[in-house]
């Protein structure tokens, strides 16, 4: 032996150093059984705080080395003039006896598809190949851990089960792909863990796992070994039937909510002193979703989140169901349940960017990893948070495995992308000179549009039926078209433009009303350029734009009768519905992610004949095929009246593909029009099927006595006609009688 081999172990002071130092490059090159190059073998383990250690024969507890601990601390070495076979360690450390397979007696782990997929940005599986996996190795259970950090010197796993000591579990770097692996035995699901991260400038604080599908409670910030999701789905119909109940003729109507503020247990003194689990939530959400008829529910972000205050928009867990709300199988069997119920579940998800937090992606190895390393274009200055690279494959495909891990593993209908405007434009919210241009000099951020493009195309092949709605709210051409016809390939594009024009008109004091006529109308214009969701979301109602009521103008009665015309416009507007958790029963609060919503105002009448409205229109929405078959062509839709401003009146009709009619007529004014006169096309007899202003919605009960007769006086280029009471600040929905 040289000199250098004799200091301990049979190693030099370099690959001593570099252990007690944890910043050994290789550490499977040293530690675990190695030939000593003449039939005999050299057995090493790095346990620091170890009292003694033996080795055991594998499958008895025959002692076959008895390793010495020399003057490095820690470093237990034998060896033995022979080889060695299959072994483990026999531990002894201050608190009791451990008996464990050795780490470094395992060869590679993860296959090397696994690895090229990854590292070519297409590995549609990744949460059940990277990460924590629990697997069973040469007949011994434990824990593969696997990590992208491609530019770090060292990383190690760390958790209680090694005394959070980054000395004790170095992993093994794959260098092509630039990930780090570690078989460890005898760790089940369960398990807390961190990645202890080596960058060339030294250790960076402990990051949490990328790929966790289970986290600890914030405001701990740990992940969790998490096994295979336990649920056994019961919901097969639901799913075979799924793309026919999501197709752009069918009605889609969505309630969206925050799970943690919805409803919760309250003490005595009315505070929130516990959040419901999801089982506790779909024993009280799904029947009342189902009883008003609502087809959809979308959960704003539950991937796990370090800050509630962000309502989940911030995730640093793209794979792991927030913890807040109980576990995976928890999630799993709500789901479950909301389709058993014929109520689809649709998500917030955010791949435009995500939050600084030391334990998360931010600087992920020592280098922008996940992020753009140029501020101009990979900050985010209205929201204090870093963009995702797209335009690195691994970063692109961590997020399109996010995506089906939701859409395929927990049987997700949909996900609605969040800020998608924040993503296909470099100059977003930046001033001249604050952006980088592309590749050609432009504004499009193409390694984003990249992204989406490739993302829709993969969900319609992999997940055929989930929908992919995006919030994009610019006027970028073709979010819903097509890929092959050079669109992005979203299913739906929120109207965000209806939304403003809209709300905008209501709040304003209807005698000037005539004056804003068209910002009702304006929306037919482009009504058909997209498939468009018209959505009253959570953005509406915070940050003192005040609750959806609360924007009416006028006296209470006025306000609530506004609110019920409002509803009632939307409802019958071409276009799927989305309408947040408390505008359906006229909640006065703005919304607050720390309190529940305020349910005792249901006692009150007005606020019941808002809920029930809201009812009777998803019912109405659902039978009449006239008010959603044809929401996406502009066959569905006609104009008789859009030009009566001096009196704020519209009336138009929608056809079903067959050519059945509704009528629909709204006056916005707080005037009651007696005999007032509408072109129809045929039919001598009409029903009132919906008034908003009935007695039944706590409205002053103004209208038809449910029939109109007809009559042969052409008016608005129809050969026929009715003379219409029509109620104050009220819609009415009229069907020729069968």
């Amino acid at each position: 032996m040289s000199v250098h081999k004799k200091e301990q172990g049979g190693l030099g002071r370099g690959d001593i150093d570099d252990l007690v130092n944890a910043r050994h490059v290789d550490p499977f090159a040293v530690l675990g059984a190695h030939a000593d190059g003449a039939g005999g073998t050299w057995l090493r383990a790095y346990l620091p705080e170890a009292l003694s250690v033996q080795a055991l024969a594998g499958a008895s507890d025959e002692i076959i080395a008895e390793l010495q601990q020399g003057s490095v601390p820690g470093l237990f070495t034998a060896h033995l003039e022979h080889a060695v076979g299959a072994y483990r360690w026999r531990i002894h450390w201050a608190g009791g006896e451990q008996i464990g397979e050795d780490p470094y007696s395992y060869g590679p782990q993860l296959g090397e598809m696994d690895l090229y997929l990854f590292s070519e940005g297409n590995h549609r599986d990744l949460a059940n190949r990277l990460g924590a996996q629990p697997v069973t190795v040469d007949g011994v259970d434990g824990v593969r851990f696997s990590v992208w950090a491609p530019n770090a010197r060292r990383v190690s796993v760390v958790g209680d089960f090694n005394n959070w000591d980054g000395r004790r579990h170095p992993m093994r770097l794959r260098h092509a792909s630039g990930v780090w692996e570690l078989f460890i035995p005898r760790l089940y699901a369960g398990e807390t863990y961190k990645y202890e991260v080596l960058g060339h400038d030294g250790v960076l604080p402990l990051k949490a796992d990328p790929l966790a599908r289970a986290t600890e409670l914030p405001p701990s910030t740990a992940s969790k070994v998490a096994g295979p999701l336990a649920h056994e789905w019961r919901d097969h119909d639901w799913l075979r039937e799924r793309g026919e109940r999501q197709g752009v003729g069918a009605p889609l109507s969505i309630y969206e909510l925050h799970a943690g503020s919805w409803q919760c247990e309250l003490d005595e003194a009315g505070e929130v002193s516990r959040l419901y689990n999801w089982r506790e939530l779909a024993e009280r959400l799904i029947p009342y979703v189902g009883e008003l008829g609502f087809t959809h529910i979308e959960l704003m972000p539950i991937m796990e989140h370090p800050f509630g205050g962000s309502w989940g928009y911030q995730p640093l867990s793209l794979f792991a169901p927030t913890s807040r709300y109980g576990s995976a199988d928890d999630f799993a069997a709500f789901v479950d349940a909301c389709h058993q119920a014929r109520i689809g579940v649709i998500l917030d998800w955010v791949p435009a960017h995500f939050p600084t937090d030391s334990h998360g992606l931010s600087r992920f190895d020592g280098t922008a990893l996940y992020e753009y390393d140029n501020p101009l274009e990979g900050f985010h200055q209205d929201w204090d948070t870093l963009i995702y690279n797209l335009g690195r494959t691994e970063v692109h495909g961590f997020m399109l495995a996010s995506a089906l891990h939701w859409l395929r593993e927990f049987h997700i209908d949909g996900l609605r992308v969040d800020a998608v405007a924040s993503m296909l434009y470099r100059d977003y919210s930046r001033k001249a000179g604050e952006w980088v241009p592309n590749r050609h000099g432009g504004r499009e951020n193409l390694e984003a549009i990249d992204f989406l493009r490739h993302l829709n195309e993969v969900v319609a092949v992999e997940v055929p039926g989930a929908l992919i709605i995006a919030e994009e709210s610019t006027a970028w051409p073709g979010v819903s078209q097509p890929v092959q016809q050079g669109g992005l390939g979203f299913s739906y594009k929120w109207n965000m433009g209806w939304m403003h024009d809209t709300l905008h008109y209501i709040q304003n004091d209807p005698i000037h009303r005539q004056h804003h006529h068209n910002e009702m109308s304006f929306g037919l214009i482009y009504a058909y350029s997209e498939h468009f969701i018209l959505p009253i979301s959570h953005d509406e109602v915070v940050h003192g734009k005040r609750s959806l009521i609360d924007k009416m103008p006028g006296d209470r009665w006025q306000k609530f009768a506004n609110l019920r015309a409002y509803l009632a416009f939307m409802w019958c507007h071409p276009g799927k519905k989305l309408l947040f958790m408390g505008c359906e029963f006229g909640q006065w609060r703005e919304w607050n992610h720390d309190s529940e919503l305020d349910w005792y105002l249901l006692q009150y009448g007005e606020h019941l004949g808002v809920q029930r409205l809201i009812g009777d229109l998803n019912r109405l929405y659902r039978e009449e095929r006239a008010l959603h078959e044809q929401d996406c062509q502009p066959q569905g839709f006609q104009w008789l009246i859009g030009d009566d401003a001096h009196n704020s009146v519209y009336a138009w009709l929608r056809w079903s593909a067959s050519g059945e009619p509704l009528l629909v007529v709204a006056n916005f004014t707080p005037v009651p029009r007696e005999g007032y006169r509408i072109g129809v096309p045929f039919g001598e007899r009409w029903d009132e099927v919906f008034n908003s202003d009935s007695q039944r919605y706590a409205g002053s009960n103004f209208g038809n006595e449910g029939v109109v007769e007809g009559s042969a006086v052409p008016s608005h280029g129809q050969p026929l006609s009715l003379a219409l009471n029509l109620p104050p600040l009220a819609l009415l929905i009229l069907r020729p009688a069968s």
